[in-house]
C-alpha cells in the first residue's frame, strides 16, 4: 500500500514538474496567422482561375478584371467541348489516349521503380551503389533535356508515333526509384528474413509484405506520375494527331484567338482538375512519405 502511494506521489510530482512547451500564446497566434496567410496565398490563384473560367467574354476582356465573375456561366465549358468535337480527330480519341498513357505509364512506373528500389535497398551486389548514383544524377535533367535522346532511342526501337514512345520514358523515370529506395531502406530486414524462413518466395515477399507497408511512397509516386503525364503536351508534338493526348489539344485550342479566351480559361481549370483531385485524396500519404523517408531500421 505504501509503495502504491509513493508511486502515486512520484507520478503527481512528475506531471507538476514536467517540461512545458517553450512557446507562448502570442507565439501560437503568430504561427496560426502565418500559416493562414500562406494558405491564402496558395488558394487565391486557384480561386481566380475557377472564377475566370466562369466569366463571359465581356468580363474576360474587361480592364482591370474583376476577381469574381459578376454573371457566372458554364458556357465556356460547353463551348470548349463543342469546339473539340468539331475536329477531324474525335474528342473521345484524345480522352482515350490520355487515359491509356496516364494509367499504363503510372502503373508501370510504380511497379518498375518499386522492384528496382527493393533490390537496391535490401541486397548488396556489385555496381548497385553506382547504379543508384546514376539514377540520382538523372534527377537533374528535365524532359526538355532528354527529349532528343529519347526520340533517337525510340527511332532505333521502331516505336516512333506509337503509345510506347510516351509510356516507356515515363515508366523508366528515376524519381520513383529514388523515393522508393529511401522509403524501403527503413523497412525492417528482420521481417523479410522471417518471411523467407516461413517459405515465402521473393516475389511473394515483395508483393504481399513490402508493397502494402510502403503504400504512402507509391501513392506519392502515383501523384507525381499522373501530374507529369496528364499535363505534358511537349513530348507529343512530333506525333500524328490521333496519337496525341487531351492536354495537347487543349493547349492548342484558341491560341491567339480573342473570341476563345473564355475557353482558354476553361482549359486551365480542366487541365489542373485531375491532379488536384488526386492530390486532395492522397495528400496525407505524401506527408507521411516525406516524414519517414530516410529513416533506417
Amino acid at each position: 500500500m505504501k509503495s502504491k502511494n509513493m508511486y502515486k506521489d512520484m507520478t503527481i510530482h512528475h506531471y507538476k514538474h514536467r517540461r512545458k512547451p517553450n512557446r507562448s500564446l502570442g507565439g501560437d497566434i503568430g504561427v496560426y496567422i502565418f500559416l493562414g496567410l500562406c494558405s491564402i496565398m496558395m488558394i487565391v490563384p486557384l480561386v481566380f482561375a475557377i472564377s475566370n473560367s466562369l466569366k463571359p467574354l465581356d468580363e474576360v476582356l474587361k480592364k482591370p478584371p474583376n476577381f469574381f465573375a459578376v454573371h457566372p456561366t458554364f458556357d465556356n465549358f460547353s463551348d470548349l467541348f463543342v469546339t473539340l468535337s468539331q475536329g477531324w480527330v474525335p474528342l473521345t480519341r484524345y480522352i482515350w489516349n490520355t487515359l491509356f498513357v496516364t494509367v499504363v505509364g503510372t502503373v508501370g512506373h510504380v511497379i518498375l521503380a518499386s522492384m528496382a528500389a527493393y533490390v537496391l535497398a535490401k541486397y548488396r551486389f556489385p555496381g548497385g551503389q553506382l547504379f543508384f548514383r546514376i539514377a540520382v544524377v538523372a534527377l537533374m535533367f528535365t524532359g526538355y533535356v532528354t527529349g532528343i535522346p529519347n526520340y533517337l532511342i525510340m527511332c532505333k526501337l521502331g516505336m516512333v508515333d506509337t503509345y510506347w514512345s510516351i509510356v516507356l520514358p515515363a515508366i523508366g523515370g528515376s524519381l520513383g526509384l529514388f523515393l522508393m529506395k529511401q522509403f524501403i531502406d527503413g523497412f525492417p530486414m528482420s521481417l523479410i528474413e522471417a518471411a523467407k524462413i516461413d517459405g515465402a518466395h521473393e516475389f511473394t515477399i515483395f508483393w504481399k509484405l513490402v508493397m502494402p507497408n510502403v503504400r504512402p511512397a507509391w501513392l506519392t509516386i502515383s501523384i507525381f506520375s499522373i501530374q507529369g503525364l496528364w499535363n505534358n503536351p511537349q513530348t507529343q508534338t512530333i506525333y500524328t494527331e490521333n496519337k496525341k493526348m487531351l492536354s495537347y489539344a487543349l493547349t492548342q485550342l484558341g491560341q491567339n484567338v480573342i473570341a476563345r479566351m473564355g475557353q482558354q480559361n476553361a482549359v486551365i481549370v480542366f487541365t489542373m482538375l485531375v491532379p488536384i483531385v488526386f492530390f486532395i485524396f492522397s495528400q496525407s500519404q505524401i506527408m507521411e512519405t516525406m516524414a519517414t523517408s530516410g529513416l533506417k531500421d
